[in-house]
């Protein structure tokens, strides 16, 4: 590989404005010196074009709004380099971390695609939901760094070759195109997520619009995980999935033990503990940065996050069960046993 390949950094945006300067000029500070910057806005409503513009960003503005998905395929036909790096327009990216994902393909040939860690303090909205979702996200993306099945897109460099051999972003994908795209690239090349490239994201900020988001995640990754019959590596691991399950378990019992006597008090308890105990590292850290009065906070939230998820889950897997067309949801990542 050139030691200095082209970057072609793309950036969807959709109503990002308050975000979108931010991360371009993170964007335009870059270390890195061969760089081409692209901003693909999804038919956005307020002012994200023209502060692109304002910057001397390229622009491509899309007729309609068709998702992340969509903006990063039409991104990555209207740019050049040999390295795509696809970076979120709520993300601002570390001055080296262009050049340190450039490195690690660099020095690396079987990696296809390198992620990135976002750092757990939020990037502009500092309420308490959002630094929960910040130390909640960081912990779950470092505790898994290392070679990966699921993708980051907040920050990513895949080189235009794997690219263009896994094939584009599943436009039909509202939620869940990035671990379709993970799942697809990682059966073909080697997938790392690494510490070496860093961002701050302006993370979600107000609860329900977390919890509504959280839970269509999950209701759209069963078909994906029905016919993959596995877990992506890297975020979403079996133990958290027990964790909540375990968690929103505790919610029934609490009923028993209401209607049968206070000593099966010690079964929701118990549920509550075992969910907190699976992922014990991530409740050590909000100990550590934020103190104990948060870290109650963060316990009440991550116990809403679970049981929302468990719901999504489990509505999720009603919808495999009774729909069709939602069972077919992932046919073209499985062409083989897609119907001809």
């Amino acid at each position: 590989m050139n030691p200095t390949p082209l970057v072609s950094v793309i950036v969807p945006s959709y109503n990002y404005a308050a975000s979108l300067e931010v991360c371009l000029r993170a964007v335009l500070d870059q270390t890195y010196p061969n760089i081409e910057v692209l901003v693909v806005d999804d038919h956005s409503t307020d002012d994200s074009a023209a502060v692109a513009g304002s910057l001397g960003v390229r622009v491509i503005a899309l007729p309609d709004n068709g998702g992340c998905g969509r903006a990063r395929n039409v991104g990555v036909a209207n740019s050049a380099g040999e390295i795509l790096f696809f970076v979120d327009a709520d993300v601002a990216m570390a001055p080296d971390a262009v050049a340190e994902a450039v490195a690690v393909l660099t020095a690396e040939p079987q990696v296809g695609a390198v992620c990135g860690i976002e750092d757990p303090e939020p990037l502009l909205h500092d309420t308490a939901v959002a630094r929960y979702r910040g130390l909640q996200y960081h912990h779950w993306s470092a505790s898994g760094e290392g070679e990966v099945t699921f993708l980051f897109p907040a920050m990513c460099a895949i080189r235009r070759s794997v690219y263009d051999q896994v094939g584009p972003f599943n436009p039909a994908l509202k939620q869940t195109e990035e671990v379709d795209y993970g799942y697809r690239l990682s059966r073909r090349h080697r997938l790392l997520l690494t510490s070496r490239v860093r961002g701050r994201h302006d993370h979600d900020h107000e609860l329900l619009p977390l919890l509504r988001k959280l839970f269509h995640r999950a209701r759209l990754r069963i078909p994906l995980y029905a016919r993959a019959r596995q877990f992506a590596t890297g975020f979403e691991t079996a133990a958290r999935a027990w964790g909540s399950l375990l968690a929103a378990a505790s919610l029934p019992a609490l009923l028993l033990a209401a209607l049968a006597g206070p000593v099966w008090l010690l079964a929701p308890a118990a549920l509550f503990g075992a969910s907190i105990t699976v992922d014990r590292g991530m409740y050590a850290l909000v100990l550590r940065r934020r103190g104990p009065r948060f870290l109650l906070f963060f316990v009440a939230v991550h116990f809403l996050v679970n049981v929302t998820i468990t719901t999504g889950v489990g509505v999720g897997v009603l919808q495999w069960l009774t729909s069709r067309p939602f069972r077919r949801l992932y046919d073209s990542t499985f062409p083989a046993e897609a119907p001809a």
